[in-house]
């Protein structure tokens, strides 16, 4: 016995001895192999340089290596040369100096395609469809979107000349002086009452500013009489700061509560969220509507919530994005954007829905597959998944863009349209009571011109390659010809009849372009809301109590949420 115990503990020593010696011999080797790729890449590109037969750009052509290598991880992980950073940080701060302007690329010339509400483009005159000529004394013929951007955008409190063309309108040529200023993009854009007695908050995403927002807005709701019931929009939201998430959970559930753990590599990327500040309300009944552009903080927010049988989750699945990003700095200003680690909401499930270290032998990633999922429990112990985004507990399918709808979104038809009827009409009625009337319609049916509407006509394509299939493998019998025949009539394109069978969601499109006239942003989202399925079914729901009560399983025994099984290191 006594033998036994000293191989067995020689053996533990002489493990614990060359583990160590292994793990170093091991970072001996990745340290090698690492400076012998990259004295193979110098030598290459020196003789690249030198004897290739045309001038290299070297900036180029060392980012494009940069993006292959990091395409090769994961879509999230990214390189931010010094010039592209001033865009990164307006999206995690949610300010920058400028104007205050989205603009747009189309047809070779840059437009305004939507100033902020009270921005100082907004305040100087400057209207979507203005198509900008001249930014100072400098003409941007041939400028792309970026360079645009880039010269609108300055200190605030600095002056700037912005000379455009105006579509329908006699003085067409228009310059405007303007002083920059700093702009902040709203992370609630618009909230208020709909349905009568439903608080509605739509926010776009998860900046430092989105927390303070989301509070403003649901103290100002709670102030109401009306409101009993609260619903947040995370639809299109593809996510943000991991904190600002944590801290809006935290207005709903008790202080303490946690949220989630972020686990990678190492311990230090090992960290458990917890709410810090006592709930603005963790009682009154909450929805959050979701779909499949919810990503990242929006699935933080939403699965949480879920988990801890908070909120009923109304929409479609989410994007399925549970890895964590930080920022490293590297030389010369740039910047790396890279994924440190996975988090975990509280019944423990990790949401991805793509394993980027398991890639098919052509390079190509697929979602995890529902069969290989696994069951995680909520707080009163409903069943949830992991491995695929949030799985609404009300499932509503959005409909579908036609083909006919996209190709007037993609070439600016209504867009257009909306310019030459914001030049003919000085007001319309308020956001909530505008609609497009037949008349509307009928003047848009008469806008578009037929000889240049480019209409992917998919129906008459598709019968056209079917018909060729069936002359290669000899099925075009006379029978099979008459049918194709009969096809081709039933199938063809009709612009007027489309316009009319496809009115409703054209219309949609229509009205919310020329909401953005008149109330901006605004008056284009309370549009969006007028008939909308998902939050119908969530006032629905809130109008049956019992029916919130049984979905969260409220009052039921609670049982304790599953939890991770925790990876040994």
């Amino acid at each position: 016995m006594r033998k036994s115990i000293k191989i067995i503990i020689t053996a533990a020593i002489i493990a614990a001895i060359i583990a160590p010696a292994a793990i170093i011999k091991a970072k001996t080797n990745d340290d090698a192999a690492i400076a012998r790729n990259i004295d193979i890449f110098t030598s290459l590109y020196k003789e690249l340089n030198t004897f290739y037969v045309d001038s290299i750009n070297p900036q180029k052509s060392v980012e494009t290596a940069i993006n292959a290598m990091l395409d090769e991880i994961d879509p999230y992980t990214e390189y931010i040369p010094a010039k592209d950073q001033d865009d990164f940080l307006t999206i995690t701060t949610g300010e920058y100096g400028g104007i205050g302007s989205y603009i747009m690329q189309s047809k070779g010339s840059v437009y305004i395609s939507e100033p902020y509400e009270n921005s100082p483009a907004a305040l100087a005159g400057l209207r979507a469809g203005d198509k900008i000529i001249k930014i100072d004394n400098d003409s941007v013929k041939g400028w792309e979107s970026s360079k645009v951007s880039e010269h609108l955008k300055g200190q605030a409190n600095t002056k700037i000349k912005v000379t455009v063309c105006r579509p329908y309108t006699t003085d067409s040529i228009k310059t405007f002086e303007i002083t920059r200023k700093k702009i902040q993009i709203n992370a609630v854009p618009y909230f208020g009452v709909v349905h009568e007695n439903v608080g509605y908050i739509y926010l776009t995403t998860f900046n430092e500013k989105a927390p303070e927002e989301v509070k403003n807005a649901l103290l100002t709701l709670k102030k109401n009489p009306a409101v009993k019931y609260i619903v947040i929009d995370l639809r299109g939201n593809g996510g943000g700061l991991l904190e600002s998430a944590v801290q809006i959970v935290g207005m709903f559930v008790p202080k303490g509560t946690e949220v989630l753990q972020t686990r990678g590599r190492s311990k230090q990327q090992e960290k458990t969220y917890k709410t810090t500040q006592d709930p603005i309300d963790a009682k009154i009944p909450l929805a959050v509507l979701t779909d499949g552009n919810s990503a990242s903080s929006s699935e933080i927010v939403a699965g949480s919530l879920q988990d801890l049988d908070r909120a009923v989750i109304i929409g479609s699945r989410s994007y399925g994005k549970g890895l964590v990003q930080t920022t490293r700095q590297l030389p010369f200003d740039g910047m790396l954007k890279v994924t440190i680690a996975k988090y975990y909401i509280p019944s423990g499930r990790l949401i991805q829905a793509i394993d980027y270290s398991h890639r098919n032998p052509d390079g190509s990633v697929a979602r995890i597959p529902d069969s290989l999922t696994h069951v995680f429990k909520t707080l009163n112990g409903r069943e949830v998944r992991d491995g695929g985004g949030i799985t609404p507990d009300i499932k509503v399918d959005y409909p579908k863009v036609d083909r006919l709808s996209f190709n007037i979104i993609r070439d600016n038809w209504a867009f257009n349209f909306a310019t030459k009827y914001a030049s003919e009409h000085a007001t319309i009625p308020s956001a909530e009571d505008f609609t497009i009337t037949d008349s509307i319609y009928s003047e848009f049916k008469h806008f578009i011109n037929p000889k240049t509407f480019a209409y992917d006509k998919v129906c008459e394509d598709k019968l056209k390659d079917l018909r060729e299939s069936a002359e290669i493998e000899g099925y075009m019998t006379d029978s099979a010809k008459v049918a194709f025949a009969s096809l081709d009539k039933l199938l063809k394109h009709d612009l007027q009849k489309d316009l009319d069978t496809h009115r409703k969601a054209i219309s949609d499109l229509l009205a919310g372009e020329i909401q953005k006239r008149y109330y901006y942003q605004k008056g284009a989202i309370i549009q969006t809301i007028k008939d909308d399925e998902a939050l119908t079914r969530a006032a629905e729901m809130f109008n049956r109590p019992g029916d919130y009560v049984t979905l969260l399983k409220i009052g039921t025994p609670k049982e304790k949420a599953s939890k991770p099984n925790k990876k040994k290191k």
